[in-house]
């Protein structure tokens, strides 16, 4: 599914959305350069989980817990890990199987260590369309097969 973004407040939008529909145990990996909304869209996403508290990126803890939520939330981002076991210093199949809501950012640094049933969500910029425009694409990965799933605004 891909999803057009004008501004950061449809990209929130859309976050929030994904966010009401995430259910329990799925993991989602967000990709992205730098400054593309990443951290908007997680915002958006935690507080469709029912999450008020501010949400911020926890580069230097790697991970974040929220669990106010209808779903406890657990909030990754492995902009500074170096290799990927590493994650499981902090815990990280532990996070994978206690039945929250795992959400990656910076995924593809860790990409052999993921699981293979996961949700990815790709944030693009295109400046020939605007400077707040982005492409937003979510694409479902199961047992092997990429297939995108219809969520629309």
């Amino acid at each position: 599914m891909k999803i057009e973004s004008y501004s950061a407040e449809e990209t929130f939008a859309y976050g929030e959305k994904c966010g009401r529909e995430a259910k329990a145990g799925q993991v989602f990996c967000l990709y992205g350069d730098l400054g593309v909304g990443k951290t908007v869209f997680t915002q958006g996403f935690a507080r469709g989980l029912g999450i008020e508290e501010p949400v911020t990126s926890p580069t230097f803890t790697i991970v974040q817990e929220y669990e106010e939520g209808r779903l406890p939330f657990y909030h990754f981002d492995v902009y500074r890990i170096s290799d990927p076991e590493e994650m499981f210093e902090v815990g990280f199949d532990e996070y994978l199987e206690s039945g929250g809501v795992c959400f990656i950012e910076w995924a593809g640094l860790i990409d052999e260590i993921l699981p293979e049933e996961r949700v990815e969500i790709t944030i693009e910029k295109d400046l020939s369309k605007g400077f707040d425009y982005r492409l937003i694409t979510r694409t479902e990965k199961k047992e092997g097969e990429n297939t995108h799933e219809d969520i629309g605004l």
